[in-house]
Parts: structure tokens; C-alpha cells; sequence
């Protein structure tokens, strides 16, 4: 949940360092976009077999998510909640998964919103089974939901509080300067307005549900049986939560209340980032998803700033057709040709 007119093209950078860990960044709500990734659909197999996969797991509704997926034109617009969700689940995790057939082994999985139940998959936390089960009774459960949005600002926590009200609350801490607002539509205008007036500068999310914000509490609560019924098992590899911004324990991830809670907590990408590099040290951090805008914020990061870690997108920065899609991943594959270390 960024400003995607923030992001700007990094799919150029430095080569990879075989010499380095890699850890996968998986973005969420907010970089999804028309056909994102279906260049690679059909072109690599393993993303393909990934993407089916999931499309089969949903049942009776896969083959029309999967339609709308490659449409130029889908029939449910890709910012409805019903088709970001699990597309963006879909894309963070069959990316993963071709990215593993390459020989890339993570030593760290941190996601954001969405990215982070398809790292816990990654991580050997979920069978892919269960987690598409969560991802498709959430995602149902969040149709229903009231309307609601979210506006990305460029200013800290401490500078947004005094203009929040009317159920708006901060959904996201992406950077040091960089928040995510969510709530009611009524009161998001108003907020949004004043903070206009007070010279801040905002953009929309592309998002009309109103993500990481109360009033999602009531469909929080219904999933927690769902949850529950779910097998959970201790990651295999590091996953560094987005919402507690500390490694999850094989205590957590039994917790059915904390998945089921995603919705509603807010997300602390940056600090979650913060500990992750220095747990992770001089590592290639790799954008597993559409866009880079968790590529962006990485890039503010000292760590990265001073040359420690190296930043790689797998998919262009904007919407760009089937062929940019395949040159970017073909791009960061032929940068991976090396065993990364893990």
C-alpha cells in the first residue's frame, strides 16, 4: 500500500552478489494491475503450474478469477477485493516458487499485507491447500465488508494524528516518511482534504476496501474458526512478520487470532525491514511480485543507500505488456544464474 506514482523503474541494477543471502520481499494491496505477471504465464512452467494450481484450489470461482486474470478487460475490476487479493497471493507466491526451481533458496521472507500469507507458504507455515482456503473465506468475508479506501501520505505517524477522526486510522508505516491511511470513504475525504489544506502530499491506493483499519474487526473475528481447523507448522525458513516486525515463532504461527487478524492490524513494513537487515546482513533483496514499490522503499534504506544490500524487482515497475514482464524476470533470472547462498 504505496504511492505507485512514487515508484520508479530500479529493474536495472547492480548484478547479484553469489556471495550474498537472498531474502524475497512480497508485495500486497496497492501494486496489483491489469494482466500483472501474465507474461510469464505459459513461459516459464513452474510460475505457470503455481498460478493453475491456485486457480484449481479455488473451486467452482478459479476459472473466472484465472479469466479475469489475463483479460485486457476483466469482468470484476482488479482493484475489487475479490480479485487483488488472491491475484496478488497468487502472483507473490508462483513468482516464489520459480525463483525456488531457479536454485534460489531464501534465508528471510518478509511480506506485506497479502505478501505475508503467501510467504508463510513459502516458508513451510501453510500448505497451499489451506492457505488458498484462508485467502478465498477472507476474501468473501471482505465483499460483504462496508466501503471504505485508503490514501498513501508523505509524512510520519506523529504528523498524520492530529487530523485523524471519523474511524480513519493509520493502516501502514511503509518508511520513515510514509504512511498509509485507511477508513470509511465519508471520512478518508475529509481527512485526505485537511491535510491537502495543510500542505502534505497524498495519493489514493488503489484499494475500496478499507484495509488494516477497525472496521474489518467483525470479519477478523468470523475467520478465526476457518483458522483454527488449519494446520500451522514452525516456518522453515525466517519469516519476518510485516504486522509484528519480528521473526513469527512456531508459537505464532499456530495462533489462528493472529492470521486472523491481518485485516485489521496495521502494517509496520519499515521496521520490519529495519530488523530484517540487520538479522540479514549484506543480502540481495529480492521483490517477489508485481511492481517495485516495496523495491523503492527498500532503496531508502541505509543498508542499501551505502551499498550493503543490493535491490532486484522480478516485474517492471509499471504496467508495461507480456514481453517488459518476461525481459525483467528473464532479467533477474540471468542475474541469478549463480547459486545465491542461504
Amino acid at each position: 500500500m504505496v504511492d505507485p506514482a512514487q515508484v520508479g523503474d530500479v529493474s536495472a541494477g547492480t548484478p547479484v552478489d553469489p556471495g550474498r543471502p537472498a531474502v524475497f520481499l512480497l508485495p500486497g494491496q496497492g501494486s496489483q494491475h491489469v494482466r500483472m505477471a501474465a507474461g510469464l504465464y505459459g513461459r516459464h512452467e513452474d510460475f505457470s503450474a503455481a498460478m493453475d494450481m491456485v486457480f484449481a484450489l479455488i473451486g467452482k470461482d478459479g476459472a473466472a478469477v484465472r479469466a479475469d486474470w489475463l483479460s485486457a478487460t476483466p469482468r470484476v475490476p482488479i482493484e475489487h477485493v475479490i480479485r487483488s487479493q488472491i491475484l496478488l497471493f497468487a502472483v507473490d507466491y508462483a513468482i516464489g516458487v520459480q525463483l525456488r526451481a531457479w536454485g534460489v533458496r531464501p534465508a528471510a521472507l518478509l511480506g506485506h499485507s497479502v505478501g505475508e500469507i503467501a510467504g508463510a507458504v513459502l516458508a513451510g507455515v501453510f500448505e497451499l491447500r489451506d492457505a488458498v482456503h484462508l485467502m478465498w473465506d477472507r476474501i468473501c468475508r471482505l465483499a460483504k465488508a462496508p466501503p471504505g479506501g485508503m490514501a498513501a501520505v508523505a509524512a510520519t505517524p506523529d504528523q498524520v494524528l492530529p487530523f485523524l477522526e471519523d474511524g480513519v486510522v493509520i493502516g501502514a508505516v511503509n518508511a520513515p516518511r510514509q504512511v498509509v491511511l485507511s477508513g470509511p470513504a465519508a471520512g478518508l475525504d475529509t481527512v485526505t482534504a485537511r491535510l491537502r489544506a495543510a500542505g502534505f502530499t497524498l495519493r489514493p491506493v488503489a484499494a475500496s476496501t478499507a484495509f488494516h483499519s477497525p472496521m474489518l474487526r467483525e470479519v477478523a473475528e468470523q475467520a478465526v474458526p476457518v483458522i483454527a481447523r488449519m494446520t500451522a507448522r514452525a516456518p522453515k525458513t525466517t519469516l519476518m512478520s510485516g504486522y509484528t516486525a519480528a521473526p513469527l515463532t512456531a508459537e505464532q504461527v499456530t495462533d489462528a487470532r493472529f492470521w486472523a487478524s491481518h485485516p485489521v492490524a496495521p502494517v509496520r513494513f519499515w521496521p520490519a525491514l529495519e530488523r530484517l537487515l540487520r538479522e540479514v546482513p549484506q543480502c540481495v533483496l529480492i521483490e517477489v511480485g508485481p511492481g517495485q514499490w516495496l523495491s523503492t522503499l527498500a532503496r531508502r534504506h541505509p543498508a542499501v543507500l551505502a551499498g550493503r544490500c543490493l535491490v532486484r524487482p522480478s516485474l517492471p515497475a509499471r504496467p508495461a505488456g507480456d514481453e517488459a514482464d518476461l525481459e525483467c524476470f528473464e532479467r533477474l533470472g540471468a542475474g541469478l544464474a549463480r547459486p545465491v547462498r542461504w
